[in-house]
């Protein structure tokens, strides 16, 4: 395995984990805005205390998303950094703005409606645009010319495969925020917020299916190459659909615990985990080699071997570092009764 096959590997590891909680994190501001005013249900102050400890950790991620693209890939770096540069500074905007109106939300007691309404709103575009990034590195929106790269904004968003690609990072952002929350509401004990997280979950699951589904189909319009090399790894996303219909039957089997509520969203977590794993495996070794279809490969843009060597060795020692205090949270996070049963003030 080359060094350049190994650091691709790294990059999308980042990739699927920021995605991931980053989802959970943009959606659970979402939701916290829409039950704001249904206070009965306790929705959003489980939203809340699960935003409360968590943004800061997933703004980690993509930090270290960033800096694994400029120190390993700095020849893909510039013809990003190019053709990024106005979504990218969109997105910047609005991390900024949704950081910002989160935190002054729970001091301003005042404002803290609009703030809310303000970083949920911001929490609900941001996946939508990041995951433009995705149909852009397809490269028929980038215009290559002899020293420079342009992307072509207004071919971009009159393409179908883009607002696939949106209407699945919408709902899926839904769909797994719902889902934890969901399993949260469940181990504090709030069930009537469990009720309706559950709920919200089994609406958003089959129409983020159904956006992948619409993925592929513009996909073989717009992109066929990396579509036909998604085709040779059937077997796995037919295992992905599996994981998605094992995480639906958990929500509607009887689960024989103390309070007796339908559904076991712990399981439904963990598979619906395991079928984005599957999905974004797929799709990520159909896009090998190419950063940015066509010009801008693993290999292009790799760094020198030995500087990549040293920054390895870095990422190794500082996950070693890490990971024990990520398990520490989480388990401190979903199992310490002290902050699951706290109530809002």
């Amino acid at each position: 395995m080359s060094d350049a096959i190994i650091a691709s590997i790294v990059l999308w590891g980042f990739v699927f984990i920021y995605s991931v909680m980053a989802t959970m994190d943009f959606g659970a501001g979402f939701w916290s805005m829409v039950y704001i005013n249904r206070t009965k249900t306790g929705a959003t102050n489980i939203a809340n205390r699960y935003l409360s400890p968590t943004w800061e950790v997933t703004n980690t991620f993509i930090v270290a998303l960033v800096i694994a693209v400029y120190s390993m890939f700095p020849g893909a770096a510039y013809t990003l950094g190019t053709i990024l540069l106005i979504p990218g500074s969109i997105i910047l905007l609005l991390l900024a703005l949704r950081s910002a109106f989160l935190v002054f939300s729970h001091i301003a007691e005042e404002y803290k409606k609009v703030l809310t309404y303000i970083s949920g709103i911001a929490g609900i575009l941001l996946p939508a645009l990041l995951i433009s990034v995705l149909p852009i590195t397809h490269g028929n929106y980038v215009i290559f010319d002899d020293n420079s790269q342009t992307l072509d904004l207004g071919k971009l968003f009159t393409s179908p495969n883009e607002y696939a690609f949106i209407g699945f990072a919408i709902s899926s952002t839904l769909f797994l925020s719902s889902l934890l929350l969901s399993d949260y509401s469940k181990v504090s004990g709030e069930l009537e917020a469990y009720r309706v997280y559950r709920k919200d979950a089994m609406i958003t699951g089959p129409i983020s299916l159904v956006m992948a589904f619409l993925i592929m189909l513009t996909l073989k319009q717009e992109a066929n190459w990396i579509y036909e090399k998604m085709m040779d790894e059937l077997p796995y996303l037919i295992l992905s659909v599996i994981c998605f219909v094992i995480a639906g039957v958990a929500l509607y089997l009887p689960h024989f615990s103390k309070n007796k509520e339908m559904g076991m969203p712990r399981v439904a977590v963990i598979a619906v985990t395991l079928q984005y794993l599957l999905a974004s495996f797929v799709y990520g070794h159909a896009h090998m080699p190419y950063m940015v279809y066509p010009h801008v490969t693993i290999e292009s843009g790799f760094t020198d071997p030995n500087s990549f060597r040293a920054i390895f060795a870095t990422y190794i020692a500082g996950f070693a570092i890490l990971f024990p205090g990520f398990i520490y949270f989480w388990k401190m996070f979903m199992h310490d009764n002290r902050y699951l049963q706290k109530k809002q003030q």
